[in-house]
């Protein structure tokens, strides 16, 4: 039986560096003030601060903080995964939708109810695969999967062929 895909779930199979990365990005975005005081309190309570204290910690403390917990509630791991790639992982998302010839603006879909065509999927992986760490590839094509799995669902047989990582056999393990 597989897990069901879940924000929390891929959270906690990111290294540690990827997950520092996407709470700096979380962290540092101006949109997501109510999802940083929820952060806070996850994190105050798993590290035994007070909530004033997180929210007062400079970005990168902050960061190193909420990059430990290893359970988050799935809106704040989804949340940090969506600002995570727009913040670090443009380029891989542009080469991504170039590949399937979808329009976007720097990695960002332009039209509505866009669906990638099924027999560019797996050469659009592969290429990504050259191009970009497979554990920074396999990460955003399940947050795809993960954010609209109707949508992305032919991406499914790809990332289930892709290669595992270090980190995931690592995580597995545990």
């Amino acid at each position: 039986m597989t897990d069901t895909l879940t924000p929390s779930r891929m959270w906690k199979r990111m290294t540690l560096d990827q997950r520092v990365r996407a709470a700096r990005a979380f962290w540092s975005d101006s949109e997501a003030i109510d999802d940083q005081v929820q952060a806070a309190l996850v994190v105050a309570q798993q590290k035994k601060f007070r909530p004033k204290t997180v929210i007062g910690l400079d970005v990168d403390r902050k960061a190193r903080h909420l990059a430990t917990v290893g359970s988050l509630p799935d809106n704040l791991a989804a949340r940090a995964l969506v600002v995570y790639h727009l913040a670090e992982q443009r380029a891989m998302m542009a080469a991504f939708l170039d590949a399937l010839g979808i329009a976007h603006d720097n990695g960002l879909i332009q039209e509505e109810n866009v669906k990638p065509d099924a027999s560019k999927i797996g050469p659009a992986v592969e290429q990504l695969m050259t191009k970009f760490s497979a554990e920074d590839v396999r990460l955003y094509l399940n947050t795809l999967l993960c954010q609209d799995p109707e949508t992305w669902a032919t991406l499914e047989e790809s990332v289930k062929e892709m290669p595992s990582t270090q980190s995931e056999q690592e995580n597995t393990a545990k």
